[in-house]
């Protein structure tokens, strides 16, 4: 069980990741990092929705086996890593690009790793237990 301690820790993390990304904005004058927050935002999404879909669609075919949603969990897992891999790899496309600086690619992506990584550990501590009955 996840303490006090352990959200303090994870809240400190996730800031200085929401740090590097600002930083990697405004120290070189250029807001195009600031791209890589749409994927934080559309990154849980697929994972919402097809959750959602998966459970009204078990529940409309509920003569099936405890599979029947699987497929729709496994296509909103699929988009979300795919949104996870463009949040990191979109700042190394920029600088590739000479959109934006080595600098400013390096600080948004460890920016984006620390903000997932802090998104994975808060899950992993603090999910829920799922009730196996029978």
């Amino acid at each position: 069980m996840a303490g006090l301690k352990t959200i303090i820790a994870l809240s400190f993390v996730l800031a200085i990741g929401f740090l590097l990304v600002i930083l990697s904005s405004a120290l070189f004058n250029n807001y195009f990092p600031l791209l890589v927050v749409a994927n934080y935002v559309l990154t849980p999404l697929p994972n919402v929705i097809c959750a959602r879909a998966s459970a009204s669609y078990s529940s409309f075919m509920s003569l099936g086996s405890d599979s029947d949603g699987a497929g729709i969990i496994d296509f909103g897992r699929f988009l979300t890593g795919f949104l996870v891999v463009t949040g990191i790899a979109l700042p190394g496309v920029l600088a590739h690009s000479g959109i934006i600086t080595i600098p400013a690619m390096i600080m948004a992506a460890v920016g984006g790793l620390l903000i997932y990584g802090t998104v994975i550990c808060f899950e992993m501590f603090f999910a829920e237990e799922e009730d196996v009955g029978f």
